[in-house]
């Protein structure tokens, strides 16, 4: 599963640096053909996902082609999904997995999957995603932060 993260952050890389538009994972250089040094910057803005920050959250996912959805993230690793402004459901599941979050998706026949790398300076975090296991967009996922409740 290491290469898979691995693979996960390069490919993120490779987008966010302006590098490549979207790669699959076969296309990928190998690490030694990258810029070592914006790679390890790029890598120095990047963090692990806690549990706590994710479980039982909500978040507000919108892909490259500006398809918006809302995310609730289930304590027991499921997920609800549901479009912005006219609340088609959809279900999934969600794992971390060496601080990656990983998601899956299913609407109808599809299987929508991505891996989502945290951002250390904001809350809005990013991520490639695959439809029927083939590249299909560029994502950002911001997290929601819960109202206080008053006393």
């Amino acid at each position: 599963m290491q290469k898979q993260v691995n693979s996960s952050y390069l490919q993120l890389f490779m987008r966010e640096s302006g590098t490549a538009a979207m790669l699959d994972t076969e296309q990928l250089p190998d690490v030694s053909d990258v810029d070592a040094i914006a790679l390890f910057d790029w890598m120095a803005s990047k963090r692990s996902f806690s549990t706590s920050e994710v479980r039982g959250q909500r978040w507000i996912k919108s892909c490259s082609a500006g398809y918006i959805t809302e995310l609730l993230l289930h304590a027991d690793g499921s997920l609800e999904e549901h479009t912005l402004f006219n609340r088609l459901p959809t279900t999934g599941c969600w794992k971390l997995e060496q601080g990656v979050l990983d998601i899956e998706i299913t609407k109808g026949s599809n299987k929508y999957r991505s891996r989502v790398i945290a951002n250390k300076a904001v809350n809005i975090h990013s991520a490639i995603e695959y439809k029927n296991n083939e590249l299909h967009s560029y994502l950002k996922l911001a997290q929601v932060m819960p109202v206080a409740k008053s006393a």
